[in-house]
C-alpha cells in the first residue's frame, strides 16, 4: 500500500474533518504541513498537485484527493467500517443536509480567505469581523440544535459526517468567542465526542508542529 500523507494546516477545520475520519478509519498517514498563514498553499509545488490551493489534500491509493467532504466521502466508500453516512437513503440524505449546513453554511463564509479580505479590502476592524464570525455561527447552530440528540452522537452510537464536521466548528466558535449558552446539546455532544480518542488525536494544538 503506497504511503497515506495529509497536506494539513493545524488550524483548518476542514482539515481537523479529515483527521478526525482517518482517525475514525484507523488509517495511518504522515502530515505534511502546508502553512496557509504564510502562504505556502500557493507554492508553485503545491499547485502542481492540486490547482485549488487549499488545504487539505490526502495522498492515497495512488491518487491526490480535494476538498474535505469528498476525501470524507471516499474514505467511507473505501472501508464501511464504523460508517459515517446511514445505509437508509432518506436518513443520509437528513445526515448530509445537517453536514452541509456547517460545511456549506458556515464555514466557507468565516474560513481564513474571507476573514483577510474582511480586515483588508472591506476594512473591518477585529469587533467587525467577529460579529461577521458570529453571525454564521449562529444561524447555523440554531437550526442544529434543534435536531442535536439528548444523549450517543448525531450518528447514534457512533459518530457520523455531522459529528466530524461540528466538532472542528465548536473548536473554531470558541476561538471566535462566540456564546455557546444557547446551544447546550450541541456543547454536550461536542464533549462526548472529544472523548474519543479519534477525535482527541486531531484536536488543533495535538497535532500542531
Amino acid at each position: 500500500m503506497n504511503d497515506v500523507i495529509l497536506y494539513d494546516y493545524w488550524r483548518s477545520s476542514a482539515a481537523y474533518r479529515v483527521r478526525i475520519a482517518l482517525n475514525l478509519k484507523n488509517i495511518s498517514y504522515q502530515s505534511t504541513v502546508i502553512d496557509i498563514a504564510a502562504g505556502d498553499q500557493k507554492s508553485t509545488d503545491y499547485i502542481s498537485k492540486n490547482p485549488q490551493g487549499l488545504v487539505p489534500m490526502l495522498s492515497i491509493d495512488g491518487h491526490n484527493l480535494t476538498q474535505s467532504m469528498a476525501i470524507i466521502e471516499y474514505l467511507d466508500r473505501r472501508d464501511n467500517v464504523n460508517a459515517f453516512y446511514p445505509t437508509d437513503p432518506i436518513q443520509r440524505a437528513h445526515s448530509i443536509a445537517q453536514a452541509m449546513i456547517i460545511a456549506c453554511d458556515i464555514h466557507p463564509l468565516n474560513n481564513l480567505r474571507i476573514l483577510k479580505y474582511l480586515r483588508g479590502e472591506l476594512q473591518q476592524d477585529d469587533q467587525g469581523v467577529k460579529d461577521w464570525y458570529h453571525k454564521w455561527i449562529v444561524d447555523g447552530f440554531q437550526a442544529l440544535e434543534k435536531t442535536a440528540p439528548e444523549d450517543g452522537f448525531f450518528g447514534g452510537v457512533n459518530p457520523d459526517i455531522v459529528d466530524i464536521c461540528l466538532v472542528p466548528q465548536m473548536y473554531n466558535a470558541r476561538r471566535f468567542d462566540t456564546p455557546l449558552g444557547d446551544f447546550p446539546k450541541l456543547v454536550a455532544l461536542d464533549a462526548r465526542c472529544n472523548g474519543l480518542d479519534a477525535f482527541q488525536k486531531a484536536i488543533p494544538e495535538n497535532v500542531k508542529s
